[in-house]
């Protein structure tokens, strides 16, 4: 067959839900291996432990609102495994831009935002086995949903849609940044502060006068409210579903994955350009 006739000839065509998919399995069939899924379910762990034996007393005796420390500490588990596999992704999406694969993918014949849509896919697989993690954790130490069914369902998915905001924003700066070392170092002091300074281990009303605005208005308060709220409790200080309770977390999140959602795929499309 003449080289002319080679040239001539249409390259096949690709499916971009066929390209998504490989390039998924790419970044979560090396889990299986590699440690990944061990330390997504080792994480939880480690946080319930970490958090729950040293303040369990404390608050019981200083007071947090709920019939125990479980059922207030739990959305703040579920958040510190978020943020973790927020950490994996930003790592990936840095190996990725620094070994060039990016330009790559920019060269290829697929949509610009694919290599995006299977990096955060594979973040958000790791964020499930983490978030099972978490409510195994979280129902031997005493937690419990209160709520109706679609409560529970809300707060599983809200939860998820949580890690799927952290990703976006850690993929987004592991993209900019070029390098694992300085994305994950980047994204440490954030967590910390954000986490510490928040009404995920104390009610706010335990902190300062001064900086109990920022603790009980931050993303990390409002996304725990939100968890809280659709977890329910025995008591009715958990809170009532409503927009009132709702509302500001919801729109943390969907502002949250407006930006960094936004931000990102215009990374994808400059550097395709």
């Amino acid at each position: 067959m003449s080289s002319d006739r080679l040239a001539a000839e249409p390259r096949p065509h690709t499916a971009p839900v066929t390209q998504w998919w490989v390039l998924t399995r790419r970044l979560i069939r090396p889990s299986w291996r590699n440690g990944e899924l061990i330390t997504a379910v080792l994480a939880p762990t480690v946080f319930t432990v970490g958090f729950y034996v040293p303040l369990n007393l404390v608050m019981t005796v200083y007071g947090h609102g709920l019939s125990s420390y479980a059922q207030f500490l739990m959305p703040m588990i579920v958040m510190q495994a978020a943020a973790f596999c927020g950490i994996s992704a930003a790592f990936r999406a840095a190996g990725d831009a620094q070994d060039g694969l990016d330009q790559r993918f920019g060269s290829m014949p697929m949509p610009s935002a694919t290599p995006l849509a299977a990096r955060v896919t594979a973040a958000l697989y790791r964020g499930l086995v983490a978030l099972s993690a978490a409510l195994v954790n979280g129902h031997v130490i005493g937690f419990r949903f209160y709520g109706s069914w679609w409560q529970t369902l809300g707060f599983l998915g809200y939860a998820l849609s949580i890690s799927l905001v952290l990703c976006l924003g850690a993929d987004l700066l592991g993209s900019l940044v070029k390098s694992p070392e300085a994305a994950t170092q980047a994204l440490i002091l954030p967590q910390l502060i954000l986490g510490m300074v928040s009404t995920g281990f104390a009610p706010a009303s335990q902190f300062p006068s001064w900086i109990q605005g920022f603790a009980r208005n931050q993303p990390v308060s409002q996304f725990v409210n939100g968890l809280r709220v659709l977890a329910g409790d025995s008591t009715p200080n958990a809170g009532v579903v409503g927009w009132s309770t709702l509302g500001p977390p919801l729109a943390w999140t969907l502002g949250l994955a407006a930006v960094f959602g936004g931000a990102s795929t215009f990374v994808a499309m400059r550097r395709s350009a």
